[in-house]
């Protein structure tokens, strides 16, 4: 009673039982598919058929040459699971990159797609999730779960398609919804002259630190509304950079940044007083 009592209260022993359990739970998820863990199990088995015939028979040398090969086990299991672990080290070593090579192909879809819909004046609303979850609007809409790429943007938004409707909603690199409807922004100082999707966008924009990109069903104008602001008459490669600075480096200098040396380069792509109309 007392050594439980005394381990209860060590947290080092309490710290090491969690991530033992951790470890080997992560392990055995990871190999649950595998090849590898099928010889395991075989051999699991096989050992044990072996450790009861020569206790129950009194195999002196078989119950050494198990004992021998028990000790060798952790060699054993490296050289059954080698595949195994040279791709979960490789995809340990790698998951940094490829979560920012993955942000970066995203933004070059949604370009691509945005782009394409614009020469067509092919209306479109795409909103990229950040921080703060936006599972009220997917669980109204139409949930999917496909990997986004050009194509399927532009066959959700075609004319007169079942899901053109409404909002796309992004989450990391999939597309989890479509005919999402965004609550509709109730500023007075909006122009006139801005349709319900700039609305419904600025909407978005007021409430959560989504990135929404629309185009004009109109004029085919691209913008995009983030933080209660809406920038208009984007072109691709303005669009592209804000997108990285909003979706891969996340960060608001640079974002501020990307946002002056557009407004310095050409004044006429994000006019001040789009900015002011929507501006609290």
């Amino acid at each position: 009673m007392n050594l439980l009592w005394d381990i209860f209260f060590d947290w080092r022993a309490l710290l090491q039982i969690v991530l033992l359990f951790v470890i080997i739970y992560t392990i055995m998820h990871y190999l649950r598919n595998s090849h590898g863990s099928l010889v395991l199990a075989g051999l699991l088995v096989l050992t044990m058929m072996l450790w009861t015939l020569a206790k129950l028979l009194n195999l002196d040398v078989m119950s050494q040459l198990l004992e021998i090969g028990l000790n060798s086990l952790a060699l054993m299991l490296m050289i059954i699971f080698q595949p195994e672990l040279r791709r979960g080290l490789a995809h340990l070593g790698s998951i940094t990159m490829a979560k920012k090579r993955r942000r970066k192909e995203l933004i070059s879809e949604i370009v691509t797609a945005v782009h394409n819909m614009a020469k067509r004046k092919c209306g479109a609303l795409i909103v990229v999730e950040c921080k703060v979850r936006l599972q009220p609007l997917i669980d109204d809409a139409i949930q999917l779960d496909a990997h986004v790429n050009s194509l399927m943007l532009e066959s959700i938004f075609f004319p007169n398609s079942p899901l053109h409707d409404g909002a796309v909603v992004i989450r990391d690199d999939r597309i989890v919804a479509a005919r999402a409807i965004l609550p509709l922004s109730g500023s007075e100082q909006i122009s006139q002259q801005l349709g319900t999707r700039h609305r419904a966008a600025l909407g978005l924009a007021e409430e959560t630190d989504a990135v929404t990109i629309l185009v004009s069903e109109e004029s085919g104008a691209i913008s995009i509304a983030h933080e209660e602001r809406l920038y208009r008459d984007l072109s691709p490669a303005e669009l592209h950079r804000m997108l990285d600075a909003l979706v891969v480096q996340k960060e608001v200098g640079e974002f501020n940044e990307t946002v002056r040396q557009l407004n310095e380069d050409s004044p006429e792509t994000v006019p001040a007083e789009a900015e002011s109309e929507v501006a609290k």
